[in-house]
């Protein structure tokens, strides 16, 4: 096969074959090299062999600039220029996609981020953490970083600059503390719990929405589902212990109408 492969390959295209056509094809992709795939892939195509030319093609994708150099190369682009277009096409619209996907993982993550950081922010109103949390509820004795969720420090401390900042407070902008209105707000319009949930302005914002009909910007429309998908998502892949964890937390949720006042700073 490795000294007369392409030959039994074009016997077995020519006498219909199908077997040994079957076998060459596997053999000759097998033998692939930056020097012969070129002329390969103009045999694959005279041999009506379509996997062995995506084989092929892929292989130039993946080693371009070294086939570029051959002589087989330089005389499909004399020769058969239409193929050469297409292989260009193909290795454009193979770097879209893997661009595309490197995309969709990022936004992925970041609503991801965006649902673990509700989840978080839940912790934290209902049975407080490290810093953060009830009046009512006694302040942890640990001093390290929360191992419950990645984001809960930094939305510990969020939440604390937000009750803090006199920028806020004298109606000045300040980014930290929009951050948290807008966290504040996408976990309202996710939010089940109208009235025993207590995170803090859950239910003025619900309000709010439904005065000003908030609810008919498409964007955040759109923000919500992506991060109910993503919370959807996350929930499945949680091991069983932390889904039963969670599951007494939901049922087990206080009284509602708390604000920041209401909160323990460490």
């Amino acid at each position: 096969m490795e000294k007369y492969g392409i030959h039994l390959l074009t016997l077995s295209h020519v006498y219909s074959v199908p077997q040994l056509k079957q076998r060459c094809t596997k053999g000759v992709s097998q033998r692939l090299t930056t020097e012969n795939v070129v002329d390969v892939l103009q045999l694959a195509r005279l041999c009506d062999a379509p996997d062995l030319c995506l084989k092929c093609v892929k292989k130039i994708a993946a080693n371009f600039k070294a086939v570029e150099q051959t002589e087989g190369w330089k005389f499909m682009q004399d020769h058969d220029p239409w193929l050469e277009l297409e292989i260009l096409q193909f290795i454009d619209e193979a770097e879209s996609r893997k661009k595309r996907t490197r995309r969709q993982r990022k936004e992925q993550s970041l609503y991801l981020q965006l649902s673990e950081a509700m989840e978080c922010l839940e912790h934290i109103c209902t049975e407080g953490c490290t810093n953060v949390g009830p009046h009512e509820v006694e302040s942890t004795k640990k001093t390290g970083p929360c191992d419950k969720y990645t984001t809960c420090q930094g939305v510990q401390m969020l939440i604390k600059h937000f009750a803090l900042c006199k920028r806020r407070s004298n109606g000045g902008g300040c980014s930290r503390c929009k951050r948290m209105w807008q966290l504040l707000r996408l976990h309202s319009s996710i939010c089940d719990q109208h009235d025993s949930c207590r995170v803090p302005l859950c239910r003025q914002f619900k309000l709010k929405a439904q005065q000003q009909k908030m609810g008919d910007d498409a964007k955040w429309k759109l923000l919500v589902r992506k991060v109910l998908s993503a919370k959807a998502m996350s929930s499945l892949s949680l091991p069983k212990r932390k889904r039963e964890e969670e599951l007494r937390e939901a049922m087990g949720g206080g009284r509602g109408g708390h604000v920041l006042k209401t909160f323990r700073f460490c």
